[in-house]
């Protein structure tokens, strides 16, 4: 597969429509940049405009009537208004990417704050193909794989689409340049639930060191001998966590609470992670090859893409674990796979992966091509598959958020961000 690097961008983490317009709409003259806060995040940077090819959209029948909506959606010359909405106004919101497990979660919470009616559910995610279904809606509501390039955005504006509420944290395919050029404004969540992502980690950590995947294919075929299945104590290890924003504290904690001694990389050194016992070093070089273990918690950026790539493999302690529960673009897939050959590093959890745009949330067991006797469909991933195949490797579909706290976080926070837009701004 082509490596090709997303588009990157610092925007501030405060939720606010109002803060945030202003951080995607031309500043007058003189006036600073937005602070932007969060680990790894040092300044405001222009962002890079390449974009991995994304798989043929999810098929089936629904996906055929939305297909079908968005050839008979109208077209329209007008020019629409930017900003928040006027008292006048109604919002009507195009939700993309939806999932059965919004329908109790998510996709009420959206429906009761500004009724069933303006509330559009689609199954499909967002692309230059599917932005005609946002026609009649002044928002959209996306997730972390909907693509919302440059081409999207002017379809998008074209139809009257003034906002965007990114339901999750990650924005790493909304190209701010195009927002801000056609007065688009974007918000997004910038924190659910730390522990949720957290504990998902510690769980890689705790399934793979004690290999629970192994031992429980055996009992299902009825082995239950011990031999290749030891572990090591937790106690007493040294671990490393790149990036100590919010996620990464809360890993340090339990960390810390299992008894591992916790080193930490973070362009900004946390007080509250030095109080609570995590020892910082000057570069990941030099935590590298200290730790047993690395945890990956820090942003997808100019800086940090492939941060984990040939170089840093090889500076890592032989026999060491890697965990990425962030952005799948921190970590060099070719890389990854040299370094598990070569027994560099003896083991890896995933729950994201830098080429899962149009693969992660969708279920391909049941696609193939045209042949009979296939079983494969054209765009299945080989290399992902070969990955996860691998006893020593986890793989969790970004799944890592997935708990109903955090759900219902991101369903009042993204309600708070439309009702801002809604409502003038705030």
């Amino acid at each position: 597969q082509t490596h090709t690097q997303p588009p990157m961008a610092a925007m501030p983490a405060h939720v606010s429509a109002a803060v945030t317009y202003t951080a995607t709409t031309p500043r007058p003259d003189g006036r600073k940049p937005a602070r932007v806060a969060g680990s790894l995040v040092p300044h405001r940077r222009a962002p890079h405009h390449r974009w991995a090819t994304v798989r043929q959209q999810k098929r089936g029948g629904r996906l055929n009537n939305n297909a079908a909506l968005a050839e008979d959606a109208p077209a329209s010359d007008a020019k629409h208004d930017t900003g928040p909405l006027s008292s006048t106004e109604t919002l009507t919101c195009a939700v993309f990417s939806t999932s059965s497990y919004m329908r109790h979660t998510q996709t009420n919470v959206l429906e009761e704050a500004f009724g069933a009616s303006n509330v559009r559910s689609l199954d499909v995610s967002l692309s230059p193909t599917t932005a005609p279904l946002a026609a009649g809606c002044n928002a959209v509501c996306l997730f972390v794989n909907d693509r919302a390039d440059a081409e999207t955005i002017d379809i998008l504006a074209d139809l009257g689409v003034r906002f965007i509420a990114m339901r999750c944290a990650g924005y790493d395919r909304v190209d701010l340049d195009a927002c801000r050029r056609r007065g688009v404004a974007v918000a997004r969540v910038p924190a659910y639930s730390p522990y949720a992502i957290a504990e998902h980690a510690i769980a890689m950590m705790l399934a793979l060191n004690r290999q629970l995947m192994k031992g429980h294919a055996r009992v299902l075929q009825g082995n239950y001998s011990l031999s290749g299945l030891v572990g090591f104590d937790m106690h007493g290890k040294t671990v490393g966590v790149i990036g100590t924003g919010k996620i990464g504290r809360c890993t340090a904690k339990i960390l810390l609470g299992m008894g591992c001694e916790v080193l930490a990389y973070d362009l900004f050194q946390s007080k509250e992670a030095i109080e609570m016992g995590v020892t910082y070093v000057d570069t990941v070089e030099e935590l590298l090859p200290k730790c047993q273990i690395v945890t990956l918690h820090c942003p997808l950026m100019d800086d940090t893409y492939h941060l984990m790539n040939d170089e840093k493999f090889n500076l890592m302690k032989r026999g060491s674990m890697l965990v990425n529960t962030s952005r799948g673009g921190l970590v060099d897939t070719a890389a990854l796979g040299r370094a598990l050959d070569t027994q560099k590093i003896a083991c890896v959890g995933m729950d994201v992966y830098e080429h899962e745009a149009g693969l992660f949330f969708e279920d391909k067991s049941e696609e193939t091509d045209a042949t009979p006797g296939s079983s494969l469909s054209p765009d299945w991933d080989l290399g992902l598959s070969a990955l996860a195949s691998r006893p020593n490797v986890l793989v969790t579909s970004h799944q890592a958020f997935l708990t109903a706290e955090a759900l219902g976080n991101i369903a009042s926070t993204t309600v708070d961000n439309l009702m801002e837009f809604a409502g003038g701004g705030g």
